[in-house]
């Protein structure tokens, strides 16, 4: 998430820094509790991130939803948004075996079966449940996944962001700033038949492509397909969402090449399928989907503007 500057970048870097210091040690019940709370005061004080959240549901949950029906949709996403921000926090400090109980993921035997034959990976997740456990639970199970960062403000944030993830036993390279090379770097990890995990389901470059996405044209990131294309790793989409104390996954068919076509038609006709996966999976569990920004064509001011930032 992008804060404001000066003052507001003070108080994230402060908030996040808390965050990962003290919620380790404070009881979980105690500490679930008080971020329910901050999700439902945010959510009753309708901030630009819960307004936003509530324009993206309208499209999930279609033209017959009434505003009640939205409200009650976005009081469950804000706590879940919560919830995935009250577990980042509490990862370095849970137990292996904790997370292995409550982490289940349907279909890894697909990947796993992948990276024994030196095939690469590329798992492409949307923004659901919390992608930071998924990270630390493939890391577990011994299977090294490389990972992309967005650049943050405060850089504090985003430097503690990466030791964080990497001290979960991921490998996390900078979205931007980089020289160009980590799009070359995430190429090696594939053809070396490694597993690169990327969130998918909004454009941060504005180089993205146009996809239908709940009835409207959305724009999603190319990079997953194009890297698919240039290494012949296999494209597998990843839905996430949580059910009780577990975190649930599963690992989606794989979405091969079409046959003909230059490049560019090939990675929009992957990604456009990409983008019906992720619409299934975000209709299943829409209280899941933690879209707080812009991802929809309509909102980012028509075609080909650059994405919006985070809001709220």
């Amino acid at each position: 998430m992008t804060v404001g500057g000066g003052a507001g970048e003070r108080v994230a870097a402060a908030a996040y820094a808390l965050g990962w210091t003290v919620l380790g040690a404070v009881p979980e019940r105690a500490g679930r509790r008080v971020f329910d709370r901050i999700a439902d005061r945010a959510w009753r004080r309708r901030t630009a991130g819960v307004r936003r959240l509530e324009a993206n549901l309208r499209r999930v949950a279609g033209p017959d939803a009434t505003p009640a029906q939205i409200r009650a949709l976005s009081r469950a996403g804000m706590r879940s948004y919560l919830r995935y921000f009250y577990e980042m926090f509490r990862l370095s400090s849970t137990p292996a075996a904790v997370l292995t109980a409550r982490t289940e993921c349907a279909g890894i035997e697909v990947i796993e079966a992948h990276l024994a034959a030196g095939r690469g990976v590329v798992a492409a997740l949307p923004h659901m449940g919390n992608w930071d456990q998924a990270g630390a639970w493939a890391a577990l199970r011994g299977l090294a996944p490389t990972t992309v960062a967005e650049r943050l403000r405060p850089a504090s944030v985003f430097d503690r962001f990466v030791a964080f993830r990497e001290g979960l036993g991921m490998e996390v390279l900078p979205l931007t700033g980089n020289g160009g090379g980590t799009v070359g770097r995430l190429a090696r990890r594939l053809r070396e038949g490694g597993l690169v995990c990327l969130l998918a389901d909004r454009d941060l470059t504005g180089s993205g492509v146009e996809v239908d996405l709940f009835g409207e044209p959305a724009r999603l990131p190319a990079g997953p397909a194009a890297l698919a294309l240039r290494t012949g790793a296999a494209l597998l989409p990843v839905s996430l969402w949580f059910e009780g104390e577990r975190l649930r996954m599963r690992v989606h068919d794989e979405i091969p090449p079409p046959p003909g076509g230059d490049q560019a038609a090939r990675v929009l006709a992957m990604t456009r399928r990409l983008a019906e996966v992720f619409e299934d999976a975000i209709a299943a569990h829409p209280e899941d989907w933690h879209m707080l920004q812009r991802v929809f064509t309509a909102d980012l001011g028509g075609p080909g503007a650059p994405p919006a930032r985070a809001e709220g």
